[in-house]
């Protein structure tokens, strides 16, 4: 453990996960040693023997069965009771596909290799136990969570807001509001000290050596640039081509120097720090300010009304989609953080299975450049046409008797998804572009896919101030 946190360059895979992690990993070495003993060796890069390989991927398959647990204890969390005859049209059915056939972990993980099908079963057995109002596990399971891995700090909000108002707070006004005579300082000390418990047993054995700091450092790298080296669907892919366009501009009409517009810098496909030319160039505060502005309404909701579990989960969607939208150096497969979740309200509610559709559609469309060979291509397809079929027809099928589900906005920009994928997949590659200019697909996947993101986090913000599903909710059950 300490060397993977160590502050040196035997490899460019050093450890960035909080220290369960790496307690994780150790474990996994434990067994890895009757394997294949050279994977384990630091100094071995890029080795890839055929044991290492099924190794990595039985473990994976090995560990999802916390999913699976945790994506049962969610279809019961939502209304079972239902006239429809039909299977495929009853919401635990569809939440149980929706979540364990999701194509986005289903090529993170399997195919691209991660352990994020853990992590998430995780994080989805925590909402289940909130909906079951079992609160001190709940914010066990999170606190937990966050020491495997810091990305779910992004949903960290919605979870203390929630826990200090409904679960410290144990009467509430006719009129919602608080009654402040009602706080239970025995819940607040009970929570509190199962969260820092949890910290101190994680952080603890690193504050004693002396090494917090390098954990921090590895935890934190921010010197990694503004975007990912895939820029993730988001509001700064767009602000950085904004840039590009006015500095091309610029340059044509003669505003700016052509000598100071560095060609290439943004869309190198290399993860950097670089400056903008026209725009303000972002820096990691102005990151987290843009963060916080974006979540602090839906907290506020949440806070000042929360619904219950729904009001909670609406909270949690939108902390995930803000911090995706503006955070720093945010990946591609953190789309999912919101998409899992929201697929337990898109079988609940007409409106949310609308966003549900785009999100997912526009956030699994963005992971296409993470398999970029010849032979994975008709697989990422074949999977994804056969994920997005069923959504899209069972999600129908169970909300057929309200509006439709998607607008003919909606279903125009998703269908030019379609000669994107050709272009980008199939014609550019062919033409002698490719090499002067290679990362020109995935700056057209991101940007287009970021206008689907922002339509779908503005709509979730609508629907959760609007507050016109309930109606619909009961429609559906």
């Amino acid at each position: 453990m300490k060397c993977s946190y160590c502050l040196q360059a035997t490899s460019e895979w050093t450890l960035d996960y909080p220290p369960f992690f790496a307690w994780f990993e150790y474990l996994l070495s434990k067994v890895a040693q009757y394997c294949d003993p050279n994977m384990l060796k630091v100094e071995n890069l890029n080795y890839a023997s055929r044991e290492t390989i099924l190794f990595q991927r039985f473990s994976v398959i090995i560990t999802d069965i916390l999913f699976i647990y945790a994506a049962k204890q969610c279809c019961k969390c939502v209304n079972g009771k239902t006239e429809r005859r039909d299977v495929m049209e009853r919401p635990p059915f569809v939440l149980a596909v929706l979540l364990l056939w999701n194509f986005g972990l289903l090529i993170v993980d399997h195919i691209h290799f991660q352990y994020n099908g853990f992590l998430s079963g995780i994080m989805l057995l925590s909402i289940a136990r909130m909906f079951q109002k079992r609160h001190m596990e709940s914010a066990f399971l999170f606190a937990v969570l966050l020491n495997f891995k810091h990305i779910y700090l992004y949903i960290a909000p919605a979870y203390g807001v929630y826990l200090l108002r409904s679960y410290c707070f144990t009467g509430n006004n006719p009129d919602g509001s608080i009654r402040w005579r009602s706080f239970s300082f025995l819940h607040f000390i009970s929570l509190a000290m199962t969260v820092s418990l949890v910290f101190v047993l994680s952080f603890g054995p690193f504050i004693y050596l002396g090494q917090l700091s390098q954990v921090l450092t590895r935890l934190f790298p921010f010197k990694r640039g503004l975007c990912h080296a895939y820029w993730a669907p988001n509001f700064w892919a767009l602000y950085n081509v904004a840039d590009k366009a006015l500095s091309l501009v610029g340059v044509k009409l003669q505003l700016l120097n052509p000598a100071t517009v560095r060609t290439g810098s943004m869309t190198g496909g290399l993860v950097q720090e670089f400056e903008h030319r026209v725009l303000p160039t972002v820096t990691p505060v102005a990151t987290l300010i843009c963060t916080l502005i974006s979540i602090l309404p839906s907290v506020i909701q949440l806070w000042r009304r929360p619904q219950g579990p729904r009001g909670f989960l609406h909270c949690l969607i939108l902390c995930a989609l803000g911090s995706f939208m503006f955070g720093w150096h945010v990946h591609e497969k953190a789309v999912l953080l919101a998409i899992l979740p929201l697929s337990i309200l898109s079988v609940t509610s007409a409106k949310d299975a609308g966003i549900y559709l785009v999100l997912t559609t526009t956030g699994h469309f963005s992971l296409f450049p993470l398999l970029f060979t010849a032979q994975e291509l008709p697989l990422k397809v074949l999977l994804m046409l056969i994920f997005t079929v069923f959504s899209v027809s069972s999600l129908r099928s169970m909300f057929r008797r309200d509006r439709r589900l998607l607008t003919p906005i909606d279903v125009l920009y998703l269908c030019v998804l379609v000669p994107l994928f050709i272009f980008c997949e199939i014609v550019y590659p062919l033409t002698s572009w490719q090499q002067q200019f290679p990362f020109v697909p995935l700056l057209l996947i991101s940007v287009y896919c970021a206008v689907g993101v922002t339509c779908s986090w503005i709509r979730l913000y609508l629907s959760v101030f609007t507050n016109s599903d309930t109606s619909e909710n009961k429609k559906s059950q």
